[in-house]
């Protein structure tokens, strides 16, 4: 199977309203580092068919452990905090195929 991208990044963007009682990835900048991966991604030269795809996604449901994104074809669920987990998320999984295994969750 010839896959249409080497790897297939989702960002949960979910929003919560005010009275939920679970957190949500909306509250911590989800979609600031969403366009700040994707804009990543094309200036390393790495957007587009055959290698990555930095997309959007509704609730993830893993709610409690952070903000998360989910990397496919392998399924690797990461957490961050700001732009420099972003860098380290695209430059050594995305860019060099490793893992960054401080960042993972279910490790």
């Amino acid at each position: 199977m010839d896959p249409h991208f080497k790897y297939h990044v989702f960002f949960c963007l979910n929003q919560r309203g005010p009275e939920a009682t679970r957190p949500c990835c909306a509250n911590c900048n989800a979609q600031e580092m969403q366009e700040y991966a994707k804009k990543r991604v094309k200036q390393l030269g790495l957007a587009g068919p055959g290698n990555v795809r930095i997309n959007k996604a509704g609730c993830l449901d893993r709610c409690e452990e952070g903000p998360t994104i989910v990397v496919y074809p392998e399924g690797t669920w990461y957490t961050y905090v700001d732009e420099s987990d972003i860098d380290e998320i695209v430059e050594s999984h995305l860019l060099n195929g490793k893992v960054v295994e401080r960042l993972r969750i279910d490790q």
